[in-house]
Order: C-alpha cells, then sequence, then structure tokens
C-alpha cells in the first residue's frame, strides 16, 4: 500500500511565492516561541515528522482490524488515509532536508508507550491505539480536526495540526526574508524525494529547494487533511477508487465512516454527508484489547512472541525510512515489502487471543534498541 504508480494531483497551482494567499491573522504566531531562527525551523520540522509518524500506528491499528471482504469500503477509506499520511512523512523530510537538517525517524522517542499525547501538541489528545469502532473514529476526528478560519498559528502546544504547520509557513516566509533563500533552502537536492520515488494514490510528492515548493508542500499536507480553504471537504484531487469522484480530505473521509454515508457533489461541512451508504459489518472488526504491551505476557509467550517479531519488523520500516530520507531515496520502494509483512503480523496478533473477555491481542508498536532486534 505504501507506494503506487497511480497518478497524484497537486491541489495548489503556485506562481511567485509571494502571491500565495496569506492567512491573515496566523500571519503573527499565538502563545508559543515565533520560529526565528534556522535552528527553531529545523527543530520544528523534526517535530513535523514525529507530528506525521505519530498518527500512522492509529490508522494501521484501525484498519489491520478490518477484515476486508466484508468490511472493503471502510477498508479503502481508511488505507487511502494511511498511505497519504506516509506521503506527508515523507514531504515533511523533504522539508527539513531542504533546511539543511537530517531527519530522524529510527529513535525511542517516536514510539512513547501508548495513550500518549501528539508531539509538542494538545495534552487533551491522548493517541490510542484501537481497532476499527466509534472510539477509533472520534481519536481519528480529533487528530485530523481543521483549525477555524480565523485560528492563530501555533508552534508549540498547538491546538489543530493546521496551526502547527501555519507557524511553519510564517517560519520559512520571515527566515526567507531576512536570510534569502539560498542561505535557508541550504539542502542537498540528492536527498528529496520524488514522484519517482514515492507516488501515492492522492497528492503528490514535491521535492523542495526553495520557498515556492516549500509552500507547495505544507499546502498539499493541510489541504489533504483539512479540505480546500478550510470550507470544503473536497482536498482537490481525484478519488483513488473512484477516479470519478472528487476526493474528500482526511477528517471528512472519518466523518464518512462515522456518519456511515458518502459525501456528493453539493455537500459541506455544514450539510455533512448525503450520499452513497457505507456499511460496515461489526462481526468483520477484529476485537483487539486497547493499548497492547508486551510486558502484559509472559516471556516467550506466543502472544510476547509475536508482539516482538512485530516491534522488530516496525522498527526495521523507521530504519529504512531514515535511511531513505538520509540520502538514498531510492530506498523507500523497499518499504513495500516491510509494510506488507507488519500487516500480516498485525492481523496475526489481532487473531490472538488477549487472555481478557472476548478480545484479541495486537502489536504493541514498541521501539527496539537495534541491537536486540531479531
Amino acid at each position: 500500500m505504501l507506494v503506487t504508480n497511480l497518478p497524484g494531483a497537486l491541489s495548489l497551482v503556485l506562481t511567485d511565492p509571494h502571491d500565495l494567499p496569506r492567512r491573515g491573522p496566523m500571519l503573527e504566531t499565538s502563545g508559543a516561541q515565533a520560529i526565528d531562527t534556522l535552528d527553531d525551523l529545523r527543530r520544528h520540522l523534526q517535530w513535523a515528522i514525529e507530528l506525521e509518524h505519530a498518527t500512522i500506528p492509529p490508522y494501521m491499528c484501525a484498519l489491520y482490524s478490518l477484515d476486508p471482504n466484508r468490511n472493503a469500503e471502510a477498508v479503502q477509506v481508511i488505507g487511502s488515509v494511511l498511505v497519504e499520511e506516509m506521503l506527508h512523512l515523507a514531504l515533511a523530510a523533504n522539508l527539513l532536508n531542504a533546511v539543511g537538517g537530517k531527519p530522524v525517524l529510527d529513535a525511542p522517542e517516536l514510539l512513547p508507550p501508548y495513550p500518549h499525547s501528539l508531539p509538542h501538541g494538545d495534552k487533551s489528545i491522548q493517541l490510542d491505539l484501537r481497532p476499527f469502532g466509534p472510539e477509533a473514529l472520534e481519536l481519528l476526528l480529533s487528530i485530523e480536526e481543521p483549525a477555524s478560519a480565523d485560528a492563530p498559528a501555533e508552534s508549540d502546544g498547538y491546538h489543530t495540526i493546521g496551526q502547527f504547520y501555519a507557524a511553519l509557513e510564517v517560519g520559512l516566509r520571515t527566515l526567507t526574508d531576512t536570510l534569502g533563500e539560498e542561505v535557508v533552502f541550504c539542502g542537498d537536492p540528492a536527498r528529496q524525494l520524488n514522484e519517482v520515488h514515492f507516488s501515492s494514490g492522492g497528492g503528490q510528492m514535491i521535492p523542495v529547494h526553495d520557498l515556492k515548493s516549500a509552500l507547495a508542500a505544507l499546502a498539499e499536507i493541510v489541504t489533504q487533511g483539512e479540505g480546500a480553504a478550510r470550507t470544503e471537504v473536497w482536498d482537490g484531487d481525484k478519488d483513488v477508487f473512484h477516479p470519478d469522484r472528487d476526493q474528500v480530505a482526511h477528517y471528512y473521509r472519518i466523518v464518512e465512516l462515522k456518519e456511515g454515508r458518502r459525501f456528493r457533489a453539493g455537500d459541506t461541512p455544514q450539510s455533512g454527508p448525503t450520499g452513497d451508504t457505507i456499511p460496515v459489518d461489526s462481526d468483520g472488526i477484529l476485537p483487539m484489547r486497547p493499548n497492547p504491551r508486551s510486558t502484559d505476557y509472559p516471556e516467550g509467550s506466543e502472544v510476547r512472541r509475536a508482539q516482538e517479531e512485530f516491534n522488530s519488523t516496525y522498527c526495521l520500516l523507521l530504519y529504512l525510512l531514515e535511511d531513505t530520507f538520509n540520502g538514498s531515496p531510492s530506498e523507500i520502494k523497499e518499504t513495500l515489502g516491510v509494510m506488507y509483512a507488519l500487516r500480516s503480523q498485525a492481523q496475526a496478533l489481532m487473531k490472538m487471543p488477549s487472555g481478557i473477555g472476548r478480545t484479541t491481542a495486537g502489536p504493541a508498536f514498541e521501539w527496539v534498541p537495534p541491537e536486540l532486534r531479531a
């Protein structure tokens, strides 16, 4: 699911960066410190990588708990968002590489114990590992919630992801104005991923080398998550599985699953979805125990061994992604096989009894030091 040859479409046509729409009040950051040095910018772009990664395990648990034969449409919806979250992760890495940073993914801070909050975000949003269902959907809605049109940019302790990316836009514009593009965008162009390396069903992999391309990458992330101009449910692309339809932004795809109905032409955030129904067969959902941990099971037990195998495979994925983003972009294709292995291992875990009620075990997403990996 990670790498495909399906075409993407950039949701915003960019010309001169100074002609791009500024967000009015968002040009003033609220509360947290401004991003006014290159070190600040690099630190916040690493936070963007950590933020985009943090969304992936909850989406994986919701997706892999679904029987694809009995819940094909829900699998399509969640699966399409997961692929695009991987795209956002790669775009954040392109942004950090463009300004001379070094993306870090294979590190314990990327996998704190669950539940935990979004990195440097609203502490009231606690990320859980849960199977598909009402609780998981409410969590995903809280992650993807659009910012209001007048919400201030927030560089730390942000309330929405859009406000965090607005602060990054402010920082990029400010530093480019004060230092110049050549100073800000000093990274090695060979580290940039493009459509040759990574092509997702929706969106576009944008190499970043100046302010114009940096703002395009930010726009791609925000528009796919929140919808165009924050007033529409559509993200500007065509639906991967239904090319005759416009594609719905992440937040509104989760709304579709919650309401059990598709958005159709003419629908708005206020109207909600009024289109075709999305059937969900509750008997086709594996009842994974929330927030599994390997320490819940004795050493050497079948479940613990399976969780440890999954943990090692997931850390291999992080290692490969870090290597990809730090000078070996062609290695992105190697992650595809790892993603398939993760799916099989997660689904096998979700079929093992947890020992508590009717629930099953599940993946723990725990970081493993390289010397202890299987």
